[in-house]
């Protein structure tokens, strides 16, 4: 999309029709920290800086490390929480436990919280977790009226944990229109048709580096990776697989991929998604400027 109007949209290999809705995997804790935000400026959280003790306490360990403590929403957002990851090895064994939010909250302390980047989907399951306690509402029906009823998209309803929270940055279902509609959100700095959705000032908060992937190398804020292609910025929601929402403000670009969730994929083909944006798109999007400024 272009300034808010589809320019391209192409499906390949006989791929779900473009209002179909696919598992987004890991994009989906971009979506999480929208209703994070939206959260606090209702006052269902305080804020950035509320622990997450104050909302998850009775799922705390009984004797737990002085640093659990000072978890806050931010660390959890930032994926700079210290807690062990419940991804990669650990993602296995923490699905198949009876509680997800206590196993989450009871995983060893192997950093400081606010220190290094220990990406975790055991992260955003707390934040679930935390919306649903503090609002009395299960993130689904918060996703319905804060998100799908005001953007005009589906959002239906996905897995849970064995205590019906539902999956926080993981497995939410959207079609690649749907997507295109909430990076629109964002660029359009929380405003869809004259309504405000998401403040301002939580998506600059979102889109500022706060720490770095140990392996993309990228900047990474609240549920937002941050980067650049040819030469421009860009803010990218990333799930498993090539699920992507690329955000260009200075060209007005939202770019959407998708891709078969189910095939193993290595790095190459997130890299080559990476490279069709900056090395087709993008040059598109700037030809176009140059066209028009010569006109």
């Amino acid at each position: 999309m272009r300034d808010g109007e589809t320019l391209v949209e192409e499906r390949f290999n006989g791929g779900p029709s473009l209002d179909q809705g696919v598992n987004i995997k890991s994009a989906s804790k971009s979506v999480i920290s929208a209703m994070v935000g939206i959260a606090i400026d209702t006052g269902v959280l305080e804020g950035a800086d509320q622990s997450v003790l104050s909302v998850l306490q009775a799922e705390a360990p009984a004797d737990p490390d002085p640093l659990l403590t000072e978890i806050n929403v931010g660390h959890l957002l930032s994926m700079q929480s210290g807690l062990e990851r419940t991804s990669g090895s650990n993602y296995g064994s923490w699905v198949v436990s009876p509680n997800w939010v206590r196993d989450a909250l009871g995983r060893p302390l192997v950093d400081e919280p606010g220190g290094r980047m220990l990406y975790s989907t055991g992260n955003t399951h707390l934040l679930s977790a935390m919306l649903t306690r503090a609002s009395g509402r299960d993130t689904y029906q918060l996703a319905q009226d804060w998100l799908a009823e005001p953007l005009g998209i589906a959002i239906p309803r996905w897995q849970t944990d064995p205590q019906g929270i539902y999956f926080g940055g993981n497995n939410m279902l959207m079609s690649p229109r749907d997507m295109a509609a909430f990076g629109e959100l964002y660029r359009l700095g929380g405003m869809v048709d004259g309504q405000r959705v998401l403040s301002e000032d939580w998506i600059e908060q979102s889109w500022t580096p706060r720490t770095v992937s140990p392996w993309s190398g990228e900047q990474y804020g609240y549920g937002w990776f941050i980067s650049e292609a040819g030469g421009y910025p860009v803010r990218y929601a990333w799930g498993y697989g090539g699920q992507m929402i690329y955000i260009l403000p200075d060209l007005g670009l939202t770019v959407v991929m998708t891709s078969n969730a189910n095939t193993e994929r290595g790095s190459t083909h997130i890299n080559e998604l990476h490279e069709l944006l900056e090395e087709g798109i993008v040059p598109a999007a700037v030809e176009g400027d140059s066209t028009l400024s010569a006109s």
